[in-house]
C-alpha cells in the first residue's frame, strides 16, 4: 500500500513550537526533542497565566476540598507490580497499521488501522491489569497520535474500549459529547508529565488532572461529560486550576520547579474522574520518587480556576451540520490482486478524514491502495457536529 497524501511538509513546520514531528527520537518513552503537539494556540499550548479567575472559582475548589493535595501520579519503578504513570512510544511512519476491535464505545471512537505494534506499551506494564489500560503512540512519519482505553492484544490482534485519532497539526476538536480516549474527549498525551520536557528545563503545554466527582457537563478544550451530577459546584470536564502567582515556588528542586511553573503559566486541565488532584506523567526510571513526593505539599486552596465561557450541559450543547461528503469513488472499480487502485473524495466541513480498512488517517482528497481481495472501503469524515461516512467497493478478480 502507498500512501500518496502524506504531505511531508507537515513535519517541517513547527506552529511556533521548538522542534518538529519529524525530530522526535523513535522506541517507547522516547524524546519528543522540542516538539509540542497541536499549535501554539490549541487551549492545551495556551498561556493563561493572566487569565480571569472564574466567578465560581472558590465553590469549585471547595467542592473538590480545599485541603486536598496535589498528588504526582507518576515516577519510577512500581507500585504493586505495575508501572507508575501512562506510557507512550514513538513508531516510525513505516510500522505496519493493524486492525483496532472497538468493545464499548464505538459510535464515538475513530476506526483504524492503527500502527499499534504487537509489544506496544499498556498502561500498568509489565502487569497492566484491569486499571484504563491506555495505549498512546505518536507517528512520527505522519504527525498522527493514535490512543486507546481499555486495550487488549493478542497474537497481534488489538481491541479498545474506545479510540481516538489526532492530527498533531492541528486544532483538532472531538464532536461534542463525543468521549475519546479519555473520558472529557481529550488527547491524553497533551497533558502529560514527560521526563524528557522537565530535563530540558521547560513544559510547554498544560498538565492532565483528576477528581473524585465531576459535573455533568464539559468546557473546552473538553467535549463529554462523564456524570449525572447537576451541582454547578461540580467541576465540569475540561477546567482549568492555575498554580497561584503568588505561590512560592523557590524552595523546590529544579525539577519540581519546572511543573511548578507549568501549572503557574499553562494550569491543569480536568479529563477524568478519578483522585483528587492527581497529574499525570509516563513512567520513567529518571524520576526521584522521593522529590517528586515533596509536591504533596501544595493543597488545591493554592490553586484557582480560569474562567470557563462557555459551559455546556445537555440543555445547550452545541447542534450544526456534520461533514458533507460529495464523492467518494475507487478507480478503477475492477483490478487483480495487489494493482493500484485510486480512492478520490470531495468533502467540505470535515475536520479529520480516516480511510478504513487498510489506510487510516489522510490528509488530502486521494490515496493509493493495492487490495489482495475484494474490500468495501469506508470513508470517514468528521467534524465539532459529528461524523458521515460513504463507501465504495473495489472488486478484485
Amino acid at each position: 500500500m502507498v500512501l500518496v497524501v502524506l504531505n511531508l511538509s507537515v513535519s517541517a513546520v513547527a506552529f511556533g513550537q521548538a522542534g518538529t514531528c519529524a525530530g522526535m527520537s523513535l522506541g517507547p518513552l522516547a524524546s519528543l526533542n522540542g516538539f509540542v503537539p497541536f499549535p501554539s494556540n490549541n487551549l492545551w499550548n495556551t498561556d493563561i497565566s493572566n487569565a480571569p479567575v472564574d466567578p465560581n472559582s472558590a465553590n469549585l475548589i471547595n467542592y473538590i476540598g480545599a485541603s486536598v493535595t496535589l498528588h504526582p501520579d507518576f515516577g519510577a519503578g512500581q507500585y504493586d507490580g505495575q508501572s507508575m504513570g501512562i506510557p507512550y512510544q514513538i513508531e516510525a511512519g513505516t510500522q505496519a497499521k493493524v486492525p483496532v476491535r472497538i468493545t464499548e464505545y464505538p459510535s464515538n471512537s475513530d476506526p483504524g488501522p492503527m500502527p499499534i505494534p504487537a509489544n506496544a506499551l499498556i498502561e500498568g506494564y509489565p502487569h497492566p491489569g484491569n486499571g484504563d489500560r491506555h495505549v498512546l503512540v505518536l507517528d512520527q512519519g505522519g504527525c498522527w497520535l493514535y490512543e486507546l482505553y481499555y486495550s487488549f492484544t493478542s497474537s497481534g490482534a488489538w481491541s479498545a474500549g474506545s479510540t481516538a485519532v489526532w492530527d498533531m497539526t492541528i486544532d483538532e476538536q472531538r464532536p461534542y459529547t463525543w468521549t475519546s480516549a479519555d473520558a472529557a474527549g481529550l488527547p491524553i498525551f497533551a497533558g502529560l508529565v514527560r521526563y524528557d520536557e522537565v530535563a530540558a528545563g521547560a513544559i510547554n503545554h498544560a498538565v492532565r488532572f483528576t477528581v473524585p466527582v465531576t459535573q455533568e457537563a464539559f468546557t473546552p478544550p473538553a467535549s463529554h461529560w462523564a456524570s449525572s451530577t447537576t451541582d454547578a459546584n461540580a467541576p465540569p470536564m475540561g477546567m482549568r486550576m492555575r498554580l497561584k502567582a503568588s505561590f512560592d515556588i523557590s524552595g523546590f528542586s529544579p525539577a519540581n520547579r519546572v511543573v511548578l511553573k507549568a501549572l503557574q503559566k499553562y494550569g491543569m486541565i480536568l479529563a477524568d474522574n478519578g483522585s483528587a488532584i492527581y497529574i499525570t506523567g509516563m513512567p520513567d526510571a529518571h524520576w526521584n520518587n522521593n522529590d517528586l513526593g515533596a509536591l504533596k505539599n501544595i493543597t488545591a486552596s493554592s490553586f484557582d480556576v480560569v474562567l470557563m465561557n462557555p459551559i455546556y450541559t445537555p440543555a445547550n450543547v452545541p447542534t450544526g451540520p456534520s461533514p458533507a461528503i460529495a464523492s467518494f469513488t475507487a478507480n478503477p472499480t475492477t483490478v487483480s490482486a495487489g494493482q493500484p487502485v485510486t480512492l478520490s473524495w470531495s468533502v467540505t466541513g470535515a475536520i479529520y478524514n480516516i480511510v478504513s480498512p487498510q489506510v487510516g488517517p489522510v490528509r488530502g482528497t486521494s490515496v493509493v491502495v493495492n487490495p489482495t481481495a475484494t474490500t468495501t472501503y469506508g470513508l470517514c469524515s468528521t467534524n465539532q457536529y459529528g461524523r458521515k461516512i460513504a463507501k465504495v467497493t473495489v472488486t478484485v478478480q
